[in-house]
């Protein structure tokens, strides 16, 4: 049988470029990719703007505060604080007006009170922003080196407690001294002998019927002088106890951290253990 020949096809000549087909398939998926990405991260400010214009409008209304801050929201932001209520100017300028008043008042009292002392320079009282500040020089109440009330100032001191006895303002007794070291058994150094002056006046008051829980007593010792002490009259001058009658109220103590995050126990229990 004859056999059929066929006709041979001829071949396909090689094309070098076929790898640019893969190459642009290639770049078209990346370029896929980062638009893919790119829709993910990206924040749509128009919608956050919105609702944090709304917010800002309800918090507005519930304070009555004329003014506000745009507050803009993000993703992972922390949540919005409540609302504070405001006190009300005008009641909280009355207030103070009413404490300024009773202050001016209270140092007239205790000006009649120590018109001697006053007139002849060894008290001096003050009137100033933070409240009334009676500076009385020490050698009206104490001998030198010595934290024992004189007979006389006791008497004066008294008619001051009364003044302060009805009073509801906060009040701290300085001590303060000159820069002439003092080493006693009793007294190692002026900061014992000016907390010591201080607590003495400060007992004083207690006993003749100053709240106890409105008294402080500080002894600075020579740290805050008013005068040179290079002069006789200048360490007289800082020779002194100061009693300040404090118009503002006191804050409240703030909150602090009382517990390690786990991280900083684990880090301490670590440290301890090494």
């Amino acid at each position: 049988m004859a056999r059929r020949l066929r006709k041979k096809r001829p071949e396909d000549p090689d094309n070098h470029d076929r790898w640019l087909v893969s190459y642009a398939d290639f770049i078209t998926l990346l370029f896929a990719f980062f638009v893919v990405m790119y829709a993910l991260s990206s924040v749509n400010e128009g919608k956050y703007r919105i609702l944090s214009d709304s917010l800002n409008n309800a918090f507005r209304n519930l304070t009555n505060d004329p003014g506000g801050q745009l507050i803009l929201l993000t993703p992972g932001s922390p949540p919005l604080p409540a609302p504070v209520a405001r006190p009300d100017r005008g009641t909280d300028e009355k207030t103070r007006g009413r404490q300024r008043e009773k202050m001016r008042n209270m140092a007239g009292d205790i000006m009649q009170a120590l018109a001697p002392l006053v007139r002849e320079g060894k008290v001096r009282v003050l009137e100033t922003s933070r409240g009334v500040t009676v500076e009385i020089n020490d050698s009206v109440l104490f001998a030198p080196g010595q934290a024992r009330l004189e007979p006389l100032s006791v008497s004066a001191l008294e008619a001051v407690a009364r003044v302060l006895a009805p009073g509801e303002f906060p009040i701290t007794i300085e001590g303060h001294t000159d820069n002439v070291p003092i080493n006693t058994p009793q007294f190692p150094s002026n900061w014992e002998l000016s907390a010591v002056r201080a607590t003495t006046v400060l007992r004083l008051f207690a006993e003749a019927g100053v709240p106890q829980d409105h008294l402080t007593a500080i002894g600075y010792g020579e740290q805050h002088a008013v005068e040179s002490n290079d002069t006789v009259e200048g360490r007289a001058r800082n020779r002194r106890v100061t009693i300040l009658i404090d118009a503002r109220e006191p804050e409240a103590p703030p909150e602090v951290l009382t517990e390690l995050s786990p991280g900083k126990a684990q880090s301490a229990e670590g440290n301890r253990a090494d």
